[in-house]
């Protein structure tokens, strides 16, 4: 770089320090190509282009707080390429996570009792949905909140055997609908 251009950047970078968005966009259009080039041995050309503009933006962003001990261009090469290794770091990262994941989801798929599960599942709702309100309200609020036939009872403004009578008569109901799915349920 010769002594001219570095007198320039100086000069831009005083400027930009005192908000000239006219200095800025000199530097991003001198500097913003040959960093993207600079940044395509790191990474592709799209995810180059965001660290080089996420760069510029940075620079924009902290110009009140810029110490810049070496020329413009050495900093914002330095800065392009700890962004560009920043971003292959994450990427890795990313691909990790997607990995367990995948591989997680995967086992669970092709787990046979996973797709017996969801299917017995939604019979179990269908089969709770054909009950009459109170014996499915009586059911859930003692097989799935755990409530007492008294704590039902005491709720519902009823006595306890007649939540009794309901629980036994939904159970009935149930074991009918899901008898192909008993063997599961054991």
């Amino acid at each position: 770089m010769k002594k001219s251009e570095v007198q320039v950047d100086v000069f831009l970078l005083s400027e930009i320090r005192k908000g000239s968005s006219d200095a800025f966009k000199l530097i991003f259009k001198r500097y913003y190509l040959r960093l993207c080039a600079y940044a395509l041995q790191y990474i592709n050309k799209e995810d180059a282009e965001e660290v080089v503009q996420n760069a510029m933006l940075w620079l924009w962003e902290n110009r009140n707080n810029l110490e810049i001990n070496l020329s413009l261009q050495q900093y914002m090469f330095g800065m392009v390429k700890n962004k560009c290794i920043t971003f292959i770091h994450h990427q890795k990262i990313k691909e990790r996570i997607h990995t367990v994941i995948y591989n997680k989801l995967q086992l669970e798929m092709d787990d046979p009792d996973y797709y017996i599960v969801e299917e017995l599942t939604e019979k179990i709702n269908n089969a709770l949905a054909k009950l009459p309100e109170s014996y499915r309200q009586a059911i859930e609020m003692n097989r799935f909140q755990g409530k007492t036939y008294k704590e039902i009872a005491l709720e519902e403004n009823v006595s306890p055997k007649t939540i009794d009578y309901r629980i036994q008569q939904a159970l009935k109901f149930l074991r009918i609908e899901l008898k192909d799915y008993l063997p599961l349920l054991m």
